[in-house]
């Protein structure tokens, strides 16, 4: 039996991650009353009795938290604080050599919601040589309003909320978001891309698309499909050749689901490279469940919500 701690239950993350483990049989949930949530020494307790611990925290949160980790638990971080941090893994299984690295790392940084969509897009192209690193990438990424927590999600099912809510927001406007870190050095890129978060009316759901203009890479649209045919064949993250919309793409496809559908559009001269999946499933909660049973060394799918192949 797996002892498992969700430190920062009551978050949106949290209750994500507690409602996919909580009826398993192989794991033991460590919990803290509610009321002591944010007593230091019952989290320490409760931290160092765990097998795997999630950090379900602000950034601030998960560092503190951290420094109360004294035994040889295994930690997923949730949160943006150690994406590139020296000594932590990232979490996402499907790019290469990162699955066994999970499997015996103690230190495990979970993606972030939009940045893990643009990682799964970029990363294998400049591993295969197809986007030089140099190259400047555009990333434009739809997202359900739960992707902003509970304070978000408030906002937006208040029965008085601002009409501007209607309406599709862009926001990060300053070019300074705190995914544009992790959107840089996973994929190894020199610059950070141009990234155009937008906020929708819709619970959840997510659409990024990294935009490309074909003279600036070394290799065809063709070449591109190959290098994710080989590598998402599922049954997680799966390329999908025409998701059957009729030139249409919508945000929400993939909502309460814990995989990703890889596409690939365009023309000869400009392409987009597509990933949809929900920001709660394989964008957060999803992703750090299939880690938990990936160092658990059960079937990685297990409790997780997978459509399969559309």
């Amino acid at each position: 039996m797996t002892k498992v701690f969700i430190d920062g239950s009551a978050g949106t993350a949290g209750l994500q991650i507690h409602e996919r483990i909580a009826r398993r049989g192989d794991i033991e949930l460590i919990t803290v009353p509610y009321e002591m949530r944010h007593d230091l020494d019952a989290r320490r307790e409760a931290l160092n009795a765990a097998d795997i611990a999630f950090l379900c925290l602000p950034d601030e949160g998960s560092i503190e938290a951290m420094t109360l980790v004294e035994s040889g638990v295994a930690v997923i971080d949730t949160s943006t604080a150690h994406r590139t941090a020296p000594g932590w893994e990232y979490g996402f299984a499907e790019l290469a050599g990162r699955r066994e690295r999970i499997r015996t790392s103690k230190r495990i940084a979970n993606p972030g919601c939009h940045a893990g969509g643009f990682v799964a897009l970029t990363e294998p192209l400049v591993r295969a040589g197809i986007i030089p690193p140099e190259l400047g990438v555009t990333c434009f990424s739809l997202t359900g309003y739960s992707g902003g927590g509970k304070k978000m999600i408030a906002q937006y099912e208040s029965d008085e909320r601002d009409a501007l809510l209607d309406a599709p927001r862009l926001y990060g406007l300053g070019q300074q978001h705190k995914h544009l870190k992790e959107m840089t050095i996973i994929p190894g890129f020199e610059t950070p891309p141009v990234f155009c978060p937008i906020v929708a009316d819709y619970y959840s759901g997510m659409e990024t698309t990294a935009a490309l203009f074909a003279k600036d890479l070394n290799g065809t649209a063709e070449d591109i499909k190959e290098v994710y045919r080989e590598l998402y064949a599922g049954p997680v993250v799966h390329f999908e050749e025409d998701p059957g919309e009729g030139g249409l793409m919508a945000a929400s496809r993939l909502s309460g689901r814990d995989d990703m559908e890889i596409t690939v559009a365009g023309n000869d001269q400009r392409i987009l490279l597509i990933a949809r999946f929900d920001n709660l499933g394989k964008g957060a909660s999803g992703s750090a469940v299939q880690n938990m049973n990936i160092i658990m060394g059960v079937d990685e799918t297990t409790g997780l919500k997978l459509g399969g192949r559309i």
